[in-house]
């Protein structure tokens, strides 16, 4: 499984709300697509074997948490490590977190579960992203679609996405 690279011009083929808010906002990014399957149960790991190229610890998850208190928040972090609800729970100011149901996340993010970007979100959610992503030059996150990623700097995600930094690891 290679990933294939797409120019900074698109064609409606890898379009994602994702995508078009990084080209509205002008934002450098690269996209990057590779053959999902459907029998595949760890987008991640997917993520991670299609591009080899890359530092697995530069690609990073979107997992869309329910907090305690009845809010989705959304905690971004590099696909080989695991979440810490403890820290994600800390973070938000609530006394406990836990992955929200998969129907749940895709209704309030506009995308399917294991394309869930941190980016573009039908209802922008309450996002933290891991501190280690500013150890990269650019890190990569789902472009919504399982088998789309978009590499861009930190910074940029952080700033596009309205993320606060936060240590999520175990």
């Amino acid at each position: 499984m290679r990933a294939r690279l797409f120019p900074l011009t698109y064609g409606r083929s890898v379009s994602t709300p994702a995508i078009r808010l990084l080209v509205s906002a002008k934002i450098a990014h690269q996209v990057h697509s590779y053959e999902h399957h459907r029998s595949t149960r760890s987008f991640g790991a997917e993520a991670v074997e299609a591009l080899a190229a890359f530092d697995p610890r530069r690609i990073f998850k979107t997992l869309v948490l329910e907090l305690s208190d009845g809010r989705l928040a959304v905690a971004v972090l590099p696909v080989p490590e695991t979440l810490s609800l403890k820290s994600a729970a800390a973070h938000f100011a609530v006394s406990k977190a836990r992955l929200a149901d998969s129907t749940r996340a895709e209704k309030a993010t506009g995308y399917v579960a294991g394309g869930i970007s941190p980016l573009g979100q039908r209802k922008r959610l309450p996002t933290v992203i891991d501190t280690s992503a500013l150890d990269w030059d650019t890190v990569l996150c789902s472009a919504g679609r399982r088998g789309l990623e978009i590499e861009l700097s930190p910074q940029n995600l952080i700033r596009c996405s309205g993320a606060e930094l936060c240590d999520l690891t175990r």
